[in-house]
C-alpha cells in the first residue's frame, strides 16, 4: 500500500506537468539602456504558483536564471542589462509538480545610451517628470497656504490689538481734555504755558 500512494502521486505530478502549458504572449516593455520588463499571460485554470525566466545575450552561452514562486505576477524586471545589446529571452510557469516548458522566444535590443537621450527633445516630459513636478507643485502650495494662514493670524492679532488700543484712545483724550480745562485760564480757556495757580 505505501509504495502505491508513493506512485500514485508521481503519476499525478507527471499528469500536472503535461498539462501545464507554456506562458502566452510573452512581451518585452518598457525597454531602457540598462533594464526592461517581460510581461507574458497563462492559461485559465492552470494550477501556476510562480514562474522561471532564463535570460540570455543573444551570442553568448551565459544564462540568467530568474525563479519566483508564490506570486500571481504576469511579470518581472530585467535589470543590470548592458546597452545596445540583443537578449532572448523564455518564461516558464511553475506548479506544486514542476515546470511547464518555456515559451516561446523573444528577442529584444536595448538602446544606446545616446540613442536614448537624442529620442528625449527637450520639450518632451515623461509621465515620471510630470509626476514628480505635480508633486514639487503640491509642496509648494502647502508651503503658499502655511505661509497665507500665518499672515492672516497675524493680521487678526494687529487687528484686535489695534481695536483695543482704539478704544483706550477715547478715554485717554477725555482724561487728557478734562485735565487741560482744569489747568485753564480766561486768557487761555483750552490751557497753556500761561497758567494761573487758582
Amino acid at each position: 500500500r505505501w509504495g502505491k500512494g508513493a506512485r500514485e502521486e508521481r503519476v499525478q505530478r507527471v499528469r500536472e506537468n503535461a498539462m501545464l502549458s507554456a506562458p502566452l504572449n510573452v512581451t518585452i516593455r518598457e525597454i531602457e539602456v540598462n533594464s526592461a520588463v517581460v510581461t507574458w499571460e497563462i492559461l485559465e485554470g492552470d494550477p501556476v504558483i510562480g514562474f522561471a525566466i532564463t535570460q540570455q545575450k543573444k551570442d553568448v552561452r551565459m544564462l540568467r536564471f530568474i525563479q519566483e514562486v508564490n506570486t500571481t505576477t504576469r511579470s518581472c524586471a530585467l535589470w543590470d542589462l548592458d546597452e545596445d545589446t540583443e537578449y532572448i529571452v523564455h518564461v516558464q510557469s511553475i506548479s506544486m509538480g514542476g515546470s511547464s516548458p518555456p515559451s516561446e522566444p523573444v528577442l529584444f535590443r536595448t538602446p544606446k545610451e545616446s540613442e536614448k537621450m537624442a529620442s528625449k527633445s527637450p520639450d518632451e516630459v515623461t509621465m515620471e517628470e510630470f509626476g514628480h513636478a505635480a508633486q514639487l507643485r503640491a509642496g509648494e502650495l502647502i508651503i503658499i497656504v502655511v505661509v497665507l494662514i500665518m499672515w492672516a493670524g497675524v493680521i487678526a492679532l494687529f487687528c484686535r490689538q489695534y481695536d483695543i488700543i482704539k478704544d483706550n484712545e477715547p478715554n485717554n483724550n477725555k482724561d487728557k481734555a478734562k485735565n487741560s480745562s482744569e489747568c485753564s485760564t480766561p486768557e487761555h480757556p483750552q490751557g497753556g504755558l500761561l497758567r494761573s495757580n487758582v
